[in-house]
């Protein structure tokens, strides 16, 4: 009896919490499908006809197409290129136990701690002077800020794998390059997963270094374009929500496609 209580509390609590996350999302859904006038009789109501002239009008405006392909261009190479560098930085630091790869993993470590915002300036003014303030000058920004902690996470889950598959491999020939990348790299999966999604996440809605890096209009990612949309729309919330559920939407798309190997990293790492 206490068993099944236990349960129908669980479910009911359950229920309640997904009832609270998912009303924001309702909202917005239901209202983007509203005429302006619809929406301020009622925001909490089902549309008396569904309207998709709110969607055209927010494609157009947000360039929507044009800045989602500005938004993965950044967020794919980052992302890429923060899992390869990272990985390997955290491979040879792991193995070669010496008192100046201790100095660097620490450096790394302390790097974590210091805010974005008391390094933008100066960091912006090196980058002016050096001609990076472009889409590959941003892209190489995120790496260096999303290393850090890519290669304590890395750094951690390295020491489970036995230091045996590499002697191994190089009694059998291997070199450096060769023992990463077909011994070390694809055991690294469970983390690399883990790693992509949390600077997905966050180079993806980043607003504030895109703003300062990026001046061109034609270059604008998501972020930009709704920051710049909502500026304009703000009177016209059945534009703007119509702009947000598309903005949303490929986060969505990216979840349910990783949703497997999000429960499979996490399972991995609870084990590890």
């Amino acid at each position: 009896m206490n068993k099944i209580f236990k349960k129908g509390f669980e479910f009911i609590i359950g229920i309640l919490l997904a009832t609270l996350f998912l009303c924001p999302f309702y909202i917005i859904l239901i209202n983007s499908f509203k005429t302006k006038k619809e929406l301020f009789e009622s925001t909490l109501s089902f549309p008396k006809a569904w309207i998709l002239d709110n969607y055209t009008g927010a494609l157009k405006e947000l360039d929507f197409f044009n800045s989602l392909l500005h938004s993965l261009f950044i967020t794919i190479s980052s992302v890429l290129l923060i899992i390869i560098f990272s990985s390997m930085a955290a491979w040879m630091l792991e193995r070669t136990k010496t008192k100046i790869s201790n100095i660097i993993f620490m450096l790394f470590l302390v790097s974590m701690i210091i805010p974005f915002q008391a390094v933008m300036l100066p960091l912006i003014r090196l980058m002016g002077q050096l001609h990076l303030l472009s889409i590959g000058g941003i892209i190489f920004i995120y790496l260096g800020f999303g290393a850090s902690l890519s290669i304590f996470l890395y750094h951690g889950f390295m020491k489970s794998i036995p230091k045996e598959l590499d002697e191994a491999a190089i009694i059998d020939g291997c070199s450096k390059l060769q023992i990463f990348w077909h011994i070390i790299f694809p055991l690294l999966k469970p983390m690399s997963i883990t790693v992509a999604i949390l600077n997905t996440v966050w180079i993806w809605n980043d607003y504030l270094l895109p703003s300062l890096v990026i001046n061109k209009p034609t270059t604008l990612t998501i972020p930009l374009k709704t920051f710049f949309f909502f500026g304009e729309y703000t009177k016209q919330w059945n534009l703007a929500l119509a702009g947000l559920v598309l903005v949303i939407l490929p986060v969505i798309v990216f979840y349910f496609f990783a949703q497997k190997h999000i429960i499979k990293s996490v399972t991995a790492g609870s084990i590890k």
